[in-house]
This record gives C-alpha cells, structure tokens and sequence, in this order.
C-alpha cells in the first residue's frame, strides 16, 4: 500500500472547533456499527480549546472522548495552520492511517487534510463544495484548498455539486450523502431542555418569554470586531426586542468586544435576556421554541431549517443557500435599519417556514460509513 496506509490502521477523523463536534458524532458511531466495521481514532486538535465547555459537548452529543488531543490553542490563522501541522503529523507516525476524514472549514480541516494528502494518504472532506463567495471569509479559502486536494467530497446539498464542477473538480470524487448536523439535531432535540428551565436555572423570570422570544447569536469577526457595525447591530436588536424578547446566549469573543468598545452598557435593555454560552442541548431548545432566530452562524442556519423555525442571518452572504431558497433562512446583512425591518415582517406575518431539504433525515452519517468503508476496501485490495 502507498504512503502510510497500513491494514490495521484506523479512519483517523478530526474535530477542531465546536461545529466539527456536532457533524463528527455520528459519523463516528456510525463508522463503529457492524456493517461498517471501520476502527476510528478521534483527533482533536485543540483549536478552541474552553475545557468546561468542550466536557460539556461531547457528553450532550454522546461522543467519545478524543484519542488524541493536539493542544493547539489560539493564534493567528497562519500560526494556527502550522502549528496544527506540525502536531498532526506525529500522530500519524504513531498510529499510520488509512484515511484521515475532515470535516467543515475551519483552520484544522485545512491543516490536517494537508498533512494527510502530503503523505499520500486519502482524505474524505465531509461538508463539500459550500461557498459563500466571499473570499475575505478564511472559512472560504479553508473550504476551496481542503475540496481541490480531497479524495472523497461528501456534498449535503446539491448546489454544492455545481460548484465543484465549476472548480475542476471531477464528478467522480463527489457523493451526495446530506447532511450530518442534522442526524445530531434528530437525535437529540427530545432531549433539549425547555426554554423556561433554561431561565429559571440562571435566575431568571421565565414569565419573560411565556408570550415568545428571539434567540440571537453573534459571534463572526466582521460583525463584533469592529466598534461601528457591533454597535449598529446591537442598537437594532434592542430596538427589535421592545417588541419580542431576545435571548443572548453571549460568546466570548462578543462579550470581550462590548466591553472594550464601552458598549456593554446597551445590553441592559429590558427586552434582552442575556445569557452565558449555551451547551448543545440547551441551543437546541432555545431554538426549537423560538419565534425567530437572529445569528450570523452558518450551522444555526441549517438547524433553524430543519426545525422549522424563522433565521435571519446577520451576513451580507452564506454559502448555505438551500436555507434559503428552500428553508426557514433570510439573509438579511448588517445594516441596522435592515435587520429591524425583517424582524418586523417575521413579528407580523409569522416568517418562513420552508421545507426539510433532500436527505436532511437524520441517516446521513450512515451513507457516509457505508460509502467509505467500500471505497477503502476497494482502493486497498487494489492495492495489495
């Protein structure tokens, strides 16, 4: 066998960031059921690195604990890349591989997906061919490189195909499996907590939300680093939440911006409810009994879609356009006046409310076992 593809060697499969957690679970299990049979070794790289939280995580999605865990921390793109490199490579010395799976765009997807394929080891890229078009996103770059040097292109929608095609990239290494995000949501959503306990437990009055509420998340650099767009942003939600309560489940990064820029003061308008980072579960509930969604998070777009409920996604962009043009998502941009005038039309008409797109059933992780798990064993007896 070429590189270092050794017959007892595991899928070594990567998570990097919280939404790799949530994509990777399933496929994990499902690599473990009989009719795949594929030993698996669970790297995480350590890209975002909150313990408490990431504990959290894995217990809610049922996951195992990572094998492997790089350690990596924060740190300018370029250093991240390279330093996420320069630890993955020993793992694969340690343990050999015979493919190495990846999962959507952040910087670990890249990195290790570059190692991989440097040492003629294939790479399987689950969440393909998205674009947003915007090249100043680094998830955009992170998202073309890692499909222009993958083996297998696992699409969960089928623009994504027609983007590939655009890019060169032949048909032959791309297969429509749909989309993994959702098999974590069908699994858990019974298990999310109600709204109502969320507020309760952090001392809140849960009479507050008894008429309905918005539930907003606000992370992306081009919103909340910079003074003017954080600020404009904030004062049209304040506006929007004399009319809804919103619920703030508050990043880290948004929170540190607010108080650096002398903004945090906005917060303590009556209509927000803010709180602490939400673990999956808790997400998940505050979503499912939502009036609408306001974020600037690709992920929460699929998730509203698939439950049902109002997105306005914060973003001049998004390189999810079935949440679009078939689900519940309505981009909207970061002009403020916009944002208030399309929570206006959801608080008056009720919002979108599509439909659940193709293969978004909950079974996806399963295609993507079986499909790998035969096209390894094709490729490897070819190989002997």
């Amino acid at each position: 066998m070429s590189g270092d593809v050794r017959g007892d060697a595991p899928v070594i499969c990567v998570v990097g960031a919280r939404p790799n957690y949530m994509k990777m679970a399933p496929i994990i299990r499902a690599l473990a059921m009989p009719d795949a049979g594929t030993r698996t070794l669970l790297v995480h790289t350590g890209q975002h690195y909150d313990v408490a939280m990431n504990d959290r995580l894995f217990a809610d999605l049922g996951m195992p604990r990572p094998d492997v865990n790089l350690e990596v921390g924060s740190g300018s793109h370029a250093v991240q890349t390279a330093e996420v490199m320069k630890r993955f490579e020993p793992v694969i010395d340690a343990h050999g591989a015979r493919a190495v799976l990846v999962v959507g765009d952040v910087n670990s997807t890249l990195a290790c997906a570059l190692v991989a394929v440097k040492r003629h080891i294939p790479v399987a890229h689950v969440e393909s061919g998205l674009r947003s078009n915007d090249r100043r996103m680094p998830e955009e770059i992170n998202r073309i490189l890692t499909d222009q040097i993958s083996d297998i292109l696992y699409t969960t929608e089928l623009s994504a195909h027609a983007n590939l095609e655009r890019e060169g990239v032949a048909p032959e290494r791309v297969v429509f499996v749909g989309n993994v995000m959702i098999d974590s949501l069908l699994a858990n959503v019974e298990k999310a907590p109600r709204p109502a306990e969320l507020l309760a437990f952090a001392g809140m009055d849960e009479r507050r939300i008894a008429r309905g509420y918005g539930v907003v998340t606000l992370h992306r650099p081009s919103n909340v680093d910079h003074p003017a767009t954080l600020m404009g942003i904030i004062d049209a939600l304040r506006d929007v939440s004399e009319r809804l309560p919103l619920v703030l489940a508050l990043h880290p990064r948004t929170r540190g911006n607010l108080e650096r820029f002398g903004l945090i003061d906005r917060l303590a308008a009556e209509g927000f409810i803010v709180l602490p980072p939400q673990g999956y579960l808790e997400m998940l509930g505050l979503m499912a009994g939502a009036t609408v969604v306001l974020t600037d998070s690709g992920g929460i777009q699929e998730e509203t879609t698939a439950l049902g409920v109002p997105c306005l996604t914060i973003r001049e962009n998004t390189e999810r356009p079935i949440t679009v043009e078939q689900g519940t998502n309505t981009v909207v941009g970061v002009e403020p006046d916009a944002l208030r005038a399309a929570a206006a039309t959801v608080l008056a008409g009720g919002g979108k409310r599509g439909r659940v797109p193709e293969l978004w059933d909950g079974h996806a992780a399963e295609r993507i076992a079986a499909h790998l798990s035969a096209w390894l064993a094709e490729r490897e007896a070819t190989e002997l």
